[in-house]
């Protein structure tokens, strides 16, 4: 087959150097004998513009999206679904009929995910973090209607922003959980919550300093890193020395990664399907 008839996909990011999404979606595309590939498209800020005008060009018809972009590439997309209206942030963009199309799946596969870990019915959850990974999360505790978040970010006026959302969200779901944004770590009152979430980036590198004091982790908590390579954080650590229910962002990469793949490539299967294909070919890369 020419590489002129292959379409392209990527994840758009800075940095994408960690990602496993090549390693699932391709093996994806070769079980199911789709003319597709992915590629990792590391792109600066200051030539996100420039990439974008040629994804036509290059044939780029799919992209995830992952930090520092989930909020920036709002401005690019023509057709936002009706969950990027909500939560504010895109990570699957589908250029299609000649227009950018984003939609949101990163909700989808953490309360996919988040459930086979524990059942946030009710919950009172901590989370560290307020960009657009943490958006999706919010709004996922939300819709499976968690009693309580709290959250911590040291950008103030992002978390405040968060908070703000999310209380509009509550409203449209006929909800009335405590939702309220903290000044340091201490304050998100860990002791009283059931699920520690961090959607920082903190962890990614192993320089990295412990984001939680180990003594703020107590019997009863579930820890959830979003990260997931490394495999085990400082974080997911000293959870695991504790004795503690925990899991890093793996399966929620999958899982969203899946529903991603369905709208790449608009095959009819269903999203466990996708899934379980995903799984087999990172199955080495789990610890």
């Amino acid at each position: 087959m020419d590489n002129k008839d292959i379409i392209k996909c990527g994840l758009l990011g800075y940095p994408v150097e960690h990602s496993l999404s090549p390693k699932m979606h391709n093996a994806s595309f070769k079980k199911l004998n789709l003319s597709y590939h992915y590629s990792l498209y590391a792109v600066e800020l200051k030539s996100l513009d420039s990439f974008i005008k040629f994804l036509a060009k290059y044939n780029i018809k799919g992209l995830n999206v992952t930090v520092p972009y989930k909020e920036k590439i709002l401005p690019y997309i023509e057709e936002k679904s009706e969950a990027v209206k909500k939560i504010g942030a895109a990570n699957t963009l589908v250029i299609r009929d000649f227009k950018i199309k984003g939609f949101n799946t990163d909700f989808l596969g953490f309360s996919k995910h988040l459930k086979e870990l524990i059942d946030p019915y009710k919950l009172k959850v901590a989370l560290l973090g307020a960009g657009g990974a943490a958006k999706a999360v919010v709004y996922s505790l939300l819709k499976d209607k968690v009693k309580a978040i709290s959250i911590f970010d040291i950008d103030r006026k992002k978390a405040e922003d968060l908070v703000k959302k999310a209380k509009e969200w509550a409203v449209g779901l006929e909800i009335n959980p405590e939702i309220n944004q903290v000044e340091t770590i201490e304050a998100l009152d860990i002791s009283k919550k059931g699920l520690l979430i961090n959607a920082t980036p903190v962890g990614l590198k192993q320089s990295d300093l412990l984001i939680v004091p180990e003594n703020l982790l107590h019997r009863g908590l579930a820890v959830y890193d979003l990260i997931y390579n490394p495999a085990e954080t400082k974080l997911l650590a000293a959870a695991k020395g504790k004795g503690l229910k925990f899991s890093n962002g793996l399966g929620m990469l999958i899982y969203q990664g899946a529903e991603s793949f369905l709208h790449f490539t608009g095959v009819k299967l269903k999203v466990s399907d996708v899934a379980a294909i995903m799984k087999e070919a990172l199955a080495e890369e789990v610890n």
